[in-house]
C-alpha cells in the first residue's frame, strides 16, 4: 500500500507521536551530530532505539497517550507500537519526516504465556516507522533489540536507510519464522481506536487478563522458552 501522507505531516508533533516532548527532543539532538544527513540522522536514531529500549509484549496499554514517544522513552521498554511511535519522534525532533505503519504478520517471537492470551500466531497492527529519504518512503522496524534477537537465534533486522527492514522472514538455522499477512498502511499518528477494536475482538484473553501481563516478566518468560524450561 503506496504511501500517500504529506511529508510536511510527518513532521507536526501529534499524540503519540508527541515529537515536541522535551525528552524526547534533548535525547533525538544528542544522538545526532550537526552537519549529518537526513539519511544518517535516521540510521543513528533506528539503532538506538532497536537496542536501547527494550521489547516487551506484555505491557499493552489501553489509552493512545499510553503509547506516546515520551512515555515509551520513560519506561525504557515497550511492544512493536511504541517502539516504532518513539523512532518516528525522534525522527520527527530532528527534521526527518516520518510516520508509523502497520501490517498483520504470522510471528513465532513470541513466549507461551503470550500464546495463551492470543490464541493465535497472528500478530494484528505489527508496527513499523516509515521515514522519508532521498525523495521516499523507507519502511525501519526497531521493534526487536540485538540481545533479544540472540536468545532467539533470530539475525537482528538492520538498516541502512535505503531498501526497507521490514521483518524477520528467516531465523539464523534458515526456518521460517516470520510472514507478512497484510499491510494496514501507513498514519501520521497511531489509528488508535480503530487498532484496539482490532484487538479486542482478536485477543479477548488480553483484556480480560491484561493484570496478569503487567505482572509477568516477558525476559523471564524468553528465558524459559529457549531453555525449554
Amino acid at each position: 500500500m503506496a504511501n500517500t501522507l504529506a511529508v510536511s505531516d510527518c513532521l507536526q508533533p501529534s499524540l503519540c507521536i508527541n515529537s515536541e516532548h522535551p525528552a524526547v527532543v534533548a535525547l533525538a539532538q544528542s544522538l545526532v551530530e550537526p552537519g549529518q544527513s537526513n539519511l544518517e540522522k535516521a540510521i543513528a536514531l533506528y539503532y538506538w532505539t532497536r537496542d536501547q529500549v527494550r521489547y516487551n509484549p506484555y505491557g499493552l496499554g489501553t489509552t493512545a497517550e499510553s503509547l506516546s514517544a515520551s512515555t515509551t522513552l520513560e519506561a525504557g521498554e515497550g511492544w512493536c507500537v511504541p517502539k516504532a511511535v518513539l523512532l518516528a519522534a525522534l525522527c520527527r525532533a530532528v527534521g526527518v519526516p516520518a510516520a508509523v505503519g502497520f501490517a498483520d504478520v504470522r510471528n513465532h517471537l513470541t513466549t507461551e504465556r503470550l500464546r495463551e492470551r492470543m490464541s493465535t500466531d497472528l500478530f494484528y497492527y505489527h508496527g513499523y516507522t516509515s521515514i522519508y529519504l532521498n525523495d521516499k518512503w523507507v519502511k525501519a522496524t526497531p521493534a526487536f533489540n540485538i540481545e533479544l534477537c540472540e536468545k532467539f537465534g533470530l539475525h537482528p533486522l538492520e538498516f541502512n536507510g535505503l531498501q526497507d527492514s521490514l521483518y524477520h522472514e528467516f531465523d539464523t538455522a534458515g526456518n521460517k519464522h516470520m510472514e507478512y499477512v497484510r499491510d494496514r498502511g501507513e498514519f501520521v499518528d497511531v489509528p488508535f481506536e480503530e487498532m484496539m477494536a482490532v484487538f479486542r475482538e482478536h485477543y479477548p484473553g488480553i483484556f480480560t487478563d491484561q493484570d496478569a501481563l503487567d505482572a509477568a516478566s516477558w525476559e523471564q518468560d524468553v528465558q524459559r522458552e529457549v531453555s525449554g524450561g
